[in-house]
């Protein structure tokens, strides 16, 4: 029997392969500073083939997400695709060995366990090359309706918006959790996901699939299509969601109907990596909202969660997030 679930994520399974590299390795490989670049399969088993001292680890970012929100002491379970190979059993056994639940069946027949190259330069900026791979794969009939009715809160990852199979098991789980009572979020993923569907997401709050929006700056700008904040979190505000916008070193702003709540950054002694800040911070805030925390408690949550991940490469928390979290007066 499954154990009760707080938070449920759906995400593209990736496997994330991290490493050092300078500018000079991200020019030769042709890469974008900065960027999330998709790519195909052939490009993939290049890059893999070219890998420098890598760390290996599960990864996506609805995945990281749940891991982070299960390492904060509240039970967490996902859902996401990847395929019976050597990747995707490191996958499977990685995100378990967390504590988080996860039983999506492996793909037998198809493309390979999806993987992310993550390539982090000595100013802590992180380049990303993506390969999806299976995790694309995911279908409504994966979606376990009884796991998603059960949890408090459903978050859903924006990058699944690519294939229409998973925005089908996406819209399933939406209208499962609503029916249920339940809250249903959205993490808009990256200002070029944005920009590729925004007329879709924005769809997405109107019609009431989704009641919770977490985006940072360069996101809400591209949702909305304006350089100016103040005009982005107006519309944002004006949509009838619950919006959490991360603003890096600025803290979050959250917003609700005429309501404003802000949270400040937690200080870091050094930036090592950025990848998976927005991930981490999204857990924090998630397992507050889950357990009934009022938002500026969440967003500090968040934002604590956020400055541990930012402090050594990978993302995936390296301390116990529960036990950081007593240590700052936020006990879930």
């Amino acid at each position: 029997m499954m154990k009760s679930i707080e938070v449920l994520g759906l995400g593209n399974s990736l496997v994330d392969i991290l490493a050092h590299a300078d500018d000079a390795y991200l020019d030769a490989h042709e890469m974008v500073k900065g960027a999330m670049t998709l790519i195909d399969e052939d490009r993939a088993e290049q890059l893999y083939a070219a890998r420098v001292d890598p760390i290996v680890v599960s990864g996506g970012s609805a995945a990281n997400t749940i891991v982070g929100v299960e390492s904060l002491g509240v039970s967490a379970a996902y859902i996401g695709k990847v395929k019976r190979d050597p990747l995707g059993q490191t996958f499977i056994a990685d995100i378990r060995s967390t504590g988080v639940a996860f039983d999506t069946h492996p793909a037998v027949h198809g493309p390979a366990t999806g993987r992310c190259f993550v390539y982090v330069t000595p100013d802590g900026e992180r380049t990303m090359n993506t390969y999806l791979g299976a995790s694309t794969y995911l279908a409504p009939p994966d979606v376990d309706e009884d796991l998603v009715r059960s949890a408090k809160v459903v978050y859903l990852e924006g990058y699944m918006w690519d294939r229409p199979a998973a925005k089908s098991a996406f819209q399933k789980a939406g209208a499962v959790a609503h029916a249920a009572g339940r809250r249903v979020a959205l993490t808009l993923s990256d200002s070029f996901c944005v920009d590729r569907f925004r007329g879709e997401f924005i769809d997405l709050m109107r019609s009431k699939t989704v009641d919770t929006i977490f985006a940072n700056t360069d996101e809400l700008l591209s949702l909305y299509e304006t350089p100016h904040f103040d005009e982005g979190l107006d519309a944002l505000r004006a949509e009838g969601v619950l919006g959490i916008v991360t603003r890096s070193e600025k803290g979050c702003v959250v917003v609700e109907g005429e309501n404003t709540w802000e949270a400040p950054a937690f200080p870091i002694e050094r930036l090592v990596d950025t990848t998976g800040a927005g991930d981490m911070f999204a857990a924090g805030f998630l397992a507050g909202l889950a357990r009934g925390c009022d938002m500026t408690t969440c967003g500090r949550l968040g934002a604590l969660a956020a400055a541990e991940i930012i402090q050594h490469l990978g993302a995936r928390p390296h301390a116990p997030l529960k036990a950081l979290a007593a240590e700052h007066g936020l006990s879930l």
